[in-house]
């Protein structure tokens, strides 16, 4: 059992109240602000403990940075590559099929990451506007 740290805590808590999928960054000026003293570095260290620990997950859609969500139960993600959202999206077909099928090699598959990119409503009306 891991030691109990109030900075793990408000990290946690911060992004439990948040649904844009927050950088490490984002994570580390928000709790900054009610810990001052915290470094960047604890914020990373703190994200990758709980993103091993199955508490967060951790996303990489291909924009350099990585984002953090704390909504671990099955879901998609919709990544804009216009305006760089990144929201949920929960489907069942796929995340069923995932986790119903074995791969081809007989790999039993416990979880999976999908990823879908596009641009989101608010960008295409936008790009509809100017047009």
């Amino acid at each position: 059992m891991r030691k109990y740290s109030r900075q793990r805590e408000a990290i946690c808590e911060y992004l439990g109240s948040r649904k844009d999928h927050p950088t490490a960054d984002m994570v580390f000026q928000a709790v900054r602000q009610v810990y001052p003293k915290i470094s960047l570095g604890t914020v990373y260290r703190n994200l990758t403990l709980l993103a091993s620990e199955g508490e967060i997950l951790k996303l990489n859609c291909g924009d350099g940075v990585e984002h953090y969500d704390a909504q671990t139960a099955p879901h998609c993600h919709y990544y804009c590559r216009s305006c760089g959202s990144l929201k949920d999206i929960f489907m069942e077909e796929p995340i069923r099929l995932a986790y119903e099928k074995e791969s081809e090699d007989g790999d039993l598959i416990e979880g999976c990451n999908i990823m879908f990119y596009g641009i989101c409503e608010k960008c295409k009306n936008a790009v509809d506007k100017a047009e």
